[in-house]
């Protein structure tokens, strides 16, 4: 679990050996400051959770400290401690930015009470607002569909991995083959997982941009920062951080990301102060990294360094035997948001994406399904409502390296002689942009004997 940091600003010596004695026994991390200027200072140097600030200070008073620190971070949560009775001055308070007040004198039950309110019902905190949005969507492994040999090996090696204390792994995989969803399992199974997940794609952003996303900034760092912000590494304390697209990050922020996963220690842009993080990373990439190191693009120690476990997920067509139980998750999925009632896939139409060598993966069937399920009127999918490069695969782009364009692989398992000729007639309608007289000259038959085709199969 994160640890809160607790920062206590009053000059009466009992109250803060006080707050430190009974928060140190919770658990949390407890910061003390006499004076406004001092409790500034340390909030400025530690960022903590909460803030407590009593109203009479030597130097300046309570409520301008609240205003200052506001100027700073305007998520602060702040608590103003005020004299029994000081109602309009705790009014004031709250109007400056206090999120709550509590009156001296006062019971460590009641400070207590309050702590646990701030951690479970503000909603400006912005580690509470991220672990809320990720405990809606809790991944597993369960989630996960395969059942292939290939495919339930690397699951169960993920489990294990997930299980362990390992603080860095990295995923390899084609586009589209779901490390995303691996990422979110491993952390929803680890004991992180009540804590933040975030992920970020490193291609989306500039490179001057991810830093700040990454490391955070302080006000003034460069010419828009006109406030304070914690990066993500800082804002996943406790969880795990997904760097999506690794691959793409570029050699200067290659070096920092080096120093976190060494030190555990992060610094925002502008800043001298090491911040100490506690966080799981995970990173995933579709590229070749040792072809990226060979070309210079990509730091060898950076990737030694990640794949401390490595994780490589399999391309779809080396898992063909998945593709009727994705099939079938995909149905009853988009049958729900669309409000079908598809029950399968025709016999003609499950071949065809059986032995479509699918490049996009996993993605692209999910997107193949939906657009299908969308078509659609009759029970089942026909292959009419399957794209171009799926309905002519078998025939041009499955076929075998041997030289003849007219010649395609024969499944072990067979396929039908009309399954054949309905492919290459569509196939001929296609590219002929369904010219018919073009059509027929391609295959070598008349108009009318592709009338009569066309009306058999449906085209």
């Amino acid at each position: 679990m994160k640890l809160l940091k607790i920062l206590v600003i009053d000059d009466e010596k009992l109250i803060r050996w006080s707050f430190e004695k009974h928060l140190n026994v919770k658990g949390y991390r407890v910061y003390l400051a006499e004076t406004g200027e001092e409790g500034i200072e340390l909030f400025e140097k530690y960022y903590p959770d909460i803030v407590f600030v009593d109203n009479r200070l030597p130097g300046i008073q309570g409520l301008e400290v609240i205003t200052k620190i506001k100027s700073i971070d305007e998520d602060a949560i702040i608590v103003f401690m005020t004299a029994y009775g000081s109602i309009d001055t705790a009014v004031t308070a709250m109007k400056n930015g206090a999120n709550e007040y509590i009156n001296k004198p006062f019971s460590f039950d009641e400070v207590n009470l309050l702590i646990e309110n701030i951690k479970n019902n503000i909603n400006i905190n912005t580690e509470i607002k991220l672990l809320r949005r990720q405990q809606r969507e809790k991944i597993t492994f369960d989630n996960i569909i395969g059942e292939s040999p290939v495919f339930k090996q690397i699951v169960q090696i993920s489990k294990k991995i997930a299980r362990s204390e390992t603080t860095t792994i990295l995923l390899l995989g084609e586009s589209g083959t779901g490390k995303d969803l691996f990422a979110r399992a491993i952390h929803n199974e680890s004991s992180r997982k009540e804590n933040p997940f975030v992920t970020i794609n490193c291609s989306t952003f500039p490179d001057t941009l991810l830093e700040s996303e990454l490391f955070g900034h302080e006000k003034g760092a460069f010419t828009d920062a006109a406030k304070m912000k914690k990066g993500l590494f800082e804002i996943a304390e406790g969880g795990t951080v997904f760097l999506d697209e690794i691959g793409e990050i570029n050699l200067a922020t290659q070096v920092k990301l080096l120093s976190v996963l060494e030190n555990r220690t992060i610094k925002r842009l502008g800043s001298t102060s090491e911040i100490p993080v506690d966080i799981r990373i995970i990173a995933a990439t579709n590229k070749d990294l040792i072809n990226s190191i060979e070309q210079k693009t990509f730091r060898e120690d950076l990737y030694y360094r990640l794949k401390v476990f490595q994780i490589d997920i399999p391309p779809l067509r080396e898992h063909k035997e998945d593709i009727p139980l994705l099939i079938d998750y995909f149905i009853e999925l988009f049958n729900s948001q669309f409000n079908k009632k598809i029950k399968g896939v025709e016999r003609n139409a499950l071949e065809l994406m059986s032995h479509y060598k699918w490049p996009g993966n996993i993605r692209e069937l999910r997107n193949v399904m939906e657009r299908a399920i969308i078509l659609e009127n009759n029970d089942k999918i026909r292959p009419d409502n399957l794209p171009c490069e799926i309905n002519t695969a078998l025939v041009t782009g499955q076929a075998p390296e041997t030289g003849n364009p007219y010649q395609f692989d024969i499944p072990e398992e067979g396929i039908s002689l009309e399954t054949l000729e309905k492919q290459l007639i569509l196939q001929a309608l296609q590219k002929s942009e369904y010219n018919q007289t073009k059509a027929s000259k391609m295959l070598g038959i008349s108009r009318d004997a592709l009338r009569y085709k066309k009306k058999k199969y449906g085209l």
